[in-house]
């Protein structure tokens, strides 16, 4: 368990770390726009449960092995990449955009929790996150394994925050949008467009850095 001083100073650093717009942020708000407020909650609790897949990974070292493998940090960039890709041809085609708010309607939140979580876990910057910041925070002294699931929770508790506020944002937008007459007849352009450039941007991003 880390110090509490330490730990407060993590917290910190963190908020304003996870408050820049990132993909993730921009897949709950398209999610928000085009679905409504269940759908960008869901996606934000399916983001963060890929965050927690990263704490675990961290955890026990993958997250290192990720970033030391040029070949490793390829496969899932490209993996991660090639997913939004997938998503941006689905909202092209008119499909998986729409989210019904009925509550009979589990099965269409559940694929939007799921997109959410498959996201994240293919984002090899997150993996890269714990290993740049991380142990800016860890004490050697201490069981670090330990640590890094304190520090990761305390990440899920502000990026779950920060999320719900980009996803309630969102819906009042979408809310908006959704009044006017060409919105829906846009939409589908408007997500795959977004879906598309994020792939795009995941796939580039890493060759331009190396």
């Amino acid at each position: 368990m880390p110090e509490l001083t330490t730990l407060l100073l993590f917290a910190l650093a963190a908020s304003v770390l996870v408050a820049i717009p990132g993909p993730n942020h921009l897949y709950i708000v398209t999610r928000s726009i085009s679905g409504g407020r269940r759908a960008g909650l869901a996606s934000a609790a399916g983001v963060e449960t890929g965050t927690l897949v990263h704490v675990a990974a961290a955890a026990v070292g993958l997250s290192a092995i990720v970033a030391s493998s040029a070949v490793a940090f390829d496969v899932v960039r490209y993996l991660g990449a090639a997913y939004l890709v997938f998503l941006g041809i689905r909202a092209l085609r008119g499909e998986g955009i729409d989210v019904p708010e009925a509550t009979g309607q589990n099965g269409s939140l559940r694929r939007v929790y799921v997109d959410g979580v498959i996201v994240n876990v293919l984002n090899p910057k997150v993996a890269l996150f714990f290993l740049a910041f991380l142990p800016q925070f860890l004490d050697p002294s201490r069981p670090v394994s330990g640590q890094v699931v304190t520090f990761g929770l305390v990440l899920i508790a502000i990026g779950l925050t920060s999320n719900v506020a980009y996803a309630l944002a969102a819906d009042a937008l979408g809310g908006w949008l959704r009044r006017r007459p060409g919105f829906a007849r846009r939409q589908g352009m408007v997500v795959g467009g977004i879906y598309l450039t994020l792939g795009a941007a995941a796939a580039l991003t890493g060759s331009r850095q190396r």
